[in-house]
C-alpha cells in the first residue's frame, strides 16, 4: 500500500493546495471522515469546517472549508469547496463578528427574515470558528 497520496484542495477561485498528503480529515455530510491511502473510492457531500492533512513530511495544515464536496479515487483526494482558505488567512474578528450578527437575526425572529439564508450564515461563521480553534490547538 502507498505510503501517500496526491491532495487538491479547490475552491470556486482557486486551487489553494496540491501535494502528497499521507492523512486528511473532515466533517462530511454523514460524520467524521479520515481518508489515508488506499481509501475506496468515494464521493460525498461536506459540510462547512476545518479540513485537516498530514503531509509526506508529517507536518500538519489545517484549512477552512464551506462546505462543498470530497473525491476520492486511486491515489487522489480532491476537496471540492464553495469557498476554502488556509486557516491563518481566516479573519478572526469578522467570523465572530458573523457568527454574533447571525445569532441576533435569528432571535429577533423578523417575519420577513430568510431563516435559511441566516442558518447558512450561521453555520459559516461556526465553522470558521471551529477551524480557528483547531489550529490554535495545532500551535500549541
Amino acid at each position: 500500500m502507498p505510503a501517500t497520496m496526491q491532495c487538491h484542495i479547490v475552491s470556486a477561485e482557486e486551487e489553494i493546495y496540491s501535494g502528497r498528503i499521507a492523512m486528511l480529515s473532515l466533517v462530511g455530510t454523514l460524520g467524521e471522515l479520515g481518508v489515508l491511502p488506499g481509501h475506496a473510492p468515494l464521493l460525498t457531500g461536506i459540510r462547512p469546517g476545518p479540513v485537516r492533512l498530514r503531509d509526506e513530511n508529517g507536518e500538519e495544515e489545517v484549512f477552512y472549508a464551506a462546505g462543498g464536496y470530497l473525491e476520492i479515487q486511486p491515489g487522489v483526494v480532491t476537496v471540492l469547496a464553495d469557498t476554502a482558505l488556509r486557516a491563518g488567512d481566516i479573519d478572526e474578528a469578522a467570523a465572530a463578528e458573523a457568527q454574533q450578527e447571525a445569532e441576533r437575526a435569528l432571535t429577533e425572529a423578523a417575519a420577513e427574515m430568510d431563516y435559511g439564508r441566516v442558518q447558512a450564515q450561521l453555520a459559516a461563521a461556526t465553522a470558521q470558528q471551529r477551524t480557528l480553534e483547531e489550529l490554535r490547538k495545532r500551535r500549541r
